[in-house]
């Protein structure tokens, strides 16, 4: 009879034993606190879907229920807080609510707190966990009496089917969730940035171009008084009208500028870079190789974002030449904008950096400072880019 060679005894697969360490006792505790946890979220639940459904027709049913959903969220928060710490179970906390959303009015906060996914998930697995919550009490109790031998393997099985619980229904859903938030907050960046654009237009036309109009109506009737009676006098009015006149039609083509630029509308980003390089205080030298032109809101942000720079750099870097390099990879529209400064610009330090990173990022652009102190400062933005023949053909 042939005997087969032992195995050596690193190769031996490791004996069967039951163990009782420290996870094991968090397991065990977890399941026992399931049970008063499990009660607390399913009476938190039915008064509020009771009592939110049956006030529906008032009104203060809804508005209940929404803040209802709020709180539905504190007790998700909580059992991923016990998940963590008893089970180890790692889980990334869902986002807000969109602050952009809640401060534009009861019946906005209304709406989007009644659509709140995060919290109707949250009262699903607060429903769900009653039955789960007794028969796992039960099973635990009575395996720490009568199975304790076996006590860490049905530990183990029923928390697995809790991390299990956990993870579908409390943890964030894949990336959708946090992109709709992220989108959210761009909209909201978005109505802001708009919002500030027309109030500064308003400014600009009642302080500068219709202030200057009101005078200069004001000269022009003076001048007619004056017509008869002293023809020299109004003549000279109306010479200085003229004047006022061209100085108002600057004003106005300035205003009209920063709107958007009719060279940009015209002959397209290589132009108008070019147009706002010559009005720089310190030498730039623009480099634009693009196939094609983006869609005229890319083409515009693009325009206004190196615009911007370059105002930054005349007021802020002390630099003696500036590069501003525009190309296309793949489907982004890069920018680069160097410039031989004496850096240390910050996206916190006043120079409206942080504005920029905004408009960008509303947009899925990406904006990049690198600015060491004693320079150069090269920034780096990035756009989607999207063809403007598609991007008109869905505007029809």
């Amino acid at each position: 009879m042939t005997m087969s060679p032992s195995l050596p005894d690193n190769d031996r697969p490791p004996p069967a034993r039951f163990a009782f360490d420290r996870q094991t006792w968090k397991e065990i505790a977890y399941l026992l606190a399931n049970l008063p946890m499990a009660i607390a979220g399913f009476v938190y639940t039915v008064f509020l879907i009771g009592v939110g459904v049956g006030l529906s027709v008032t009104v203060v049913g809804l508005p209940l229920l929404a803040l209802g959903l709020q709180g539905a969220r504190g007790l998700g928060r909580a059992e991923r807080a016990r998940a963590r710490g008893m089970l180890g179970v790692r889980i990334d906390e869902p986002s807000p609510m969109p602050r952009s959303r809640r401060d534009r009015g009861f019946f906005s906060w209304l709406w989007s707190g009644l659509r709140d996914p995060v919290g109707w998930r949250a009262l699903l697995f607060s429903f769900m966990r009653l039955p789960w919550g007794v028969a796992t009490f039960a099973v635990t109790l009575v395996s720490l009496f009568v199975l304790w031998p076996v006590l860490p393997y049905i530990a183990r099985g029923l928390t697995n089917a809790d991390r299990a619980m956990v993870r579908g229904l409390l943890s964030p859903s894949d990336e959708l969730e946090a992109r709709i938030a992220e989108l959210e907050s761009d909209r909201g960046v978005v109505v802001d940035t708009a919002a500030a654009d027309l109030r500064r237009i308003e400014r600009d036309l009642h302080d500068g171009a219709q202030a200057r109009l009101v005078a200069l109506a004001m000269d022009l009737g003076l001048a007619k008084e004056k017509l008869t009676a002293d023809p020299e006098a109004a003549a000279r009015m109306v010479d200085e009208a003229h004047g006022e006149v061209k100085v108002a039609l600057q004003e106005l083509r300035d205003l009209a500028r920063g709107i958007h630029p009719a060279v940009l509308t015209d002959r397209g980003l290589d132009a108008a870079l070019s147009a706002i390089a010559s009005r720089c205080t310190v030498p730039v030298n623009v480099s634009v190789e693009l196939p094609g032109r983006p869609a005229e809101a890319i083409e515009g942000i693009a325009y206004f974002t190196v615009s911007e720079l370059l105002q930054n750099v005349s007021k802020h870097s002390r630099a003696r030449s500036v590069s501003v390099e525009v190309w296309r990879s793949h489907e982004r529209l890069l920018i680069q904008v160097t410039d031989d400064g004496v850096g240390g610009a910050r996206l916190d330090g006043g120079t409206g950096m942080a504005g920029l990173a905004e408009r960008l990022g509303a947009v899925d652009g990406l904006f990049v400072l690198d600015s060491p102190e004693g320079g150069p400062t090269t920034v780096t933005a990035e756009l989607p880019w999207r063809d403007r023949t598609a991007a008109a053909s869905k505007t029809l």
